[in-house]
């Protein structure tokens, strides 16, 4: 299984870490040692002094398939989540600014979140999705997902291009403005509407 990740695909949060506004969804890719283990705290990694958090929603693939049209892609997935995309924000600007990829920054141990999954037939419209990421009780991101440049079946159509989807891959599907610094103790909180989807520690 593959964690498959959008980048820059909400407009504020561009603007916030004054990026170019992509002409195509930026993609990138973490290693399934990424993933965070459940009930366990997250470490901040030595090689950084400044890893942020990015709350994003979550696309579980439940079948094989490439070359998906859009108007197919709701047939691919049936489970939503919610998730943390952190990122080494440090060591990402060195990497960018040498030309050099991204994964040092995003693909570390730990790096990714990945709540708990609700039915798709739970939710009214994926394509106006509420959520929202708390940091010691106080709201740091919020969004919802008629603000993706990009909407879920249209990232699925494009990201299938490239890569064959297979059971189990995960999409990230990029984070709303508000991403911020993460130090030792802090507890983050993670909802979809009112609904907890995961609560991790920071150590």
């Amino acid at each position: 299984m593959k964690l498959i990740c959008i980048g820059r695909n909400y407009t504020e949060h561009i603007k916030e870490l004054e990026n170019e506004k992509p002409t195509d969804p930026v993609v990138f890719l973490k290693p399934d040692t990424a993933i965070l283990l459940k009930k366990q705290p997250f470490f901040i990694p030595d090689f950084s002094d400044d890893v942020h958090h990015e709350v994003e929603i979550l696309v579980k693939i439940k079948k094989v398939g490439k070359h998906i049209d859009k108007k197919f892609a709701h047939k691919y997935y049936n489970e939503i989540g919610l998730g943390i995309d952190f990122t080494a924000r440090d060591l990402q600007s060195q990497l960018k600014a040498k030309g050099l990829p991204w994964e040092k920054a995003k693909a570390f141990d730990g790096a990714a979140v990945i709540g708990d999954w609700m039915s798709v037939k739970d939710i009214k419209d994926v394509n106006a999705i509420n959520f929202s990421l708390y940091k010691n009780d106080s709201i740091v991101q919020q969004g919802n997902t008629s603000h993706m440049l990009w909407k879920i079946d249209e990232l699925i159509e494009y990201v299938s291009k490239y890569f064959t989807l297979k059971i189990g891959d995960i999409i990230f599907t990029g984070t709303p403005a508000g991403v911020g610094k993460v130090i030792a103790n802090d507890k983050l909180k993670g909802l979809i509407e009112d609904k907890q989807m995961f609560s991790i520690t920071v150590k």
